[in-house]
């Protein structure tokens, strides 16, 4: 087997060709790795460590060998840079944690390891998860492949680009705010936020603690719900936000047809709804187009479109901008030079070692961030800014449940415009935020959503159709996602050149 082939595989091809001994997980490692080096320029990855690489491939195939099979068993794949992991550093891609080594793996790293999955390495993303474009790196500016010049989304851009570019074929992500969703659309790939809860946040580097929520990123809706199956289920020892609540197989959901529907409409019955505050004047022409046209082809799957509003959604932006910024002073508040991580060369005093620790470790957007969460925390704002937001975060999730009594599924655009150049927003942190009004709603409330290959847009650019669950609905997104991917061929398109 050629390694172009093995590239060109996607999570249930690849497994299988291991599984029937066609090629081993070592071939399939070793092919990925040369691949992901030889397009170091996308700046994908951030780290490796081969021989971890090779020897974790090494004991997938001696399970394969001893007769044993399973839907992950030997396929590589790679890990967003704000997981921790114990073969491989952990930098959240900020200079505060350059060169640490954790002596333990994230609860999903170690979950994915466990159903056999290899890890080809760390990927690139913004500074401590804080951005939308993977332009806050400290190491590096991802690319898109679909346009170098352009930025691939974020904070998850190196794990859409690695997809995107086939150097691994299933990755994880983050989504605080959009992290998985945004990037995927960008990228032409598909991704999937859980349910806040569904994947356990230990031994991931906190952003936002009451958001952050853990993700797979692959080619299509079925290898995400394969990665998705391994990586969700209660972890209350660890992590006091997770749910205690056993996964669902999602591989077998996509399988189950849907009470009435038929070969030809698999998804009659269901109903999406679009709410009138996603398709205003604040969408590009060439996304909405293509988020149409999506919508047609559900038509035409059985589904039925339901006008709906969500009033609350422009309300998202600033309340996300304070909880996020706040609860984020209090997370970074531990990197301070003492226990672990940089710490300034010269100092006169500790609180000279602890400014000059913090000024030289965080980027300029992290240091932003802090700032605004320390100031919205303090006294005699707490109630003006923090609770504020809070009580506006309520009303959201409230809307959610109302439109939830008039549809099964939410949809729209995941971002008002396609990928933009890279460096055309770094002087203007608020119109970056701006990018994140379809995407926060959902955040805000903890409700699942993803990203699905839907067409593309002004310069070929990719655009991803956003679909929202209720809680606990990531089998209903999967198996619409999945109906759709059946017929259509969006996201089997890929980059020029890859």
């Amino acid at each position: 087997m050629s390694d172009k082939q093995i590239h060109e595989m996607g999570v249930a091809e690849l497994a299988a060709a291991i599984a029937d001994k066609q090629t081993s997980s070592v071939e399939a490692a070793q092919a990925l790795l040369a691949r992901a080096k030889q397009h170091e320029n996308l700046g994908a990855y951030l780290a490796f460590n081969e021989d971890a690489t090779l020897a974790q491939a090494r004991a997938a195939d001696a399970r394969v060998a001893a007769g044993e099979r399973g839907p992950l068993l030997g396929v590589p794949v790679a890990h967003k840079d704000i997981f921790v992991t114990r073969d491989f550093p952990t930098t959240a891609g900020s200079k505060m944690l350059a060169g640490y080594q954790s002596p333990f793996d994230a609860t999903v790293v170690a979950k994915l390891a466990g159903a056999g999955a290899v890890t080809l390495g760390k990927l690139n993303c913004d500074e401590f998860a804080m951005g939308g474009s993977n332009e806050n790196s400290a190491f590096a500016v991802a690319h898109n492949p679909w346009d170098t010049g352009r930025v691939p989304g974020g904070s998850s851009g190196g794990s859409a680009v690695a997809v995107a570019a086939r150097l691994a074929p299933a990755v994880t992500g983050t989504d605080t705010g959009g992290s998985i969703r945004q990037p995927a659309s960008f990228c032409n790939v598909t991704g999937i936020k859980p349910t806040y809860g569904r994947c356990s946040r230990y031994g991931m580097v906190a952003f936002a603690s009451s958001l952050d929520q853990a993700g797979p990123m692959a080619r299509s809706a079925a290898d995400c719900a394969t990665l998705l199956t391994a990586m969700a289920g209660p972890d209350i020892d660890r992590d006091s936000t997770s749910l205690d609540r056993p996964a669902e197989d999602y591989t077998a959901l996509l399988g189950k047809p849907r009470e009435g529907a038929s070969a030809a409409q698999p998804l009659k019955g269901l109903r999406i709804g679009l709410p009138k505050e996603f398709f205003g004047e604040g969408c590009a022409p060439d996304v909405v187009a293509a988020v149409r046209a999506a919508l047609a082809e559900y038509e035409k799957l059985g589904a039925t479109l339901v006008d709906i509003s969500l009033p609350r959604t422009e309300l998202s932006i600033p309340v996300y901008y304070i909880i996020a910024p706040a609860e984020a002073s209090s997370n970074l508040s531990r990197f301070d030079g003492v226990k672990f991580g940089h710490r300034a060369a010269q100092y006169d005093d500790l609180v000279d070692m602890y400014q000059k620790t913090r000024s030289e470790g965080f980027g300029p957007e992290v240091q932003r961030r802090i700032m605004i969460g320390t100031y919205v925390l303090s006294h005699g704002y707490y109630d003006a800014y923090y609770l504020k937001a809070q009580q506006i975060r309520r009303l959201i999730a409230q809307d959610f449940q109302q439109a939830f009594a008039q549809c099964d599924v939410i949809a729209g655009p995941v971002a008002p415009t396609v990928a933009w150049k890279i460096g055309e927003k770094g002087d203007d942190p608020v119109a970056n935020y701006l990018a994140d009004i379809f995407t926060l709603p959902g955040s805000l409330a903890g409700l699942p959503g993803m990203s699905v290959p839907a067409g593309f847009g002004a310069g070929g650019l990719p655009v991803g159709l956003q679909l929202l669950g209720n809680y606990f609905k990531e089998g209903e997104l999967l198996q619409a996602a999945h109906a759709f991917q059946q017929a259509t061929d969006w996201h089997l398109k890929t980059p020029e050149g890859f």
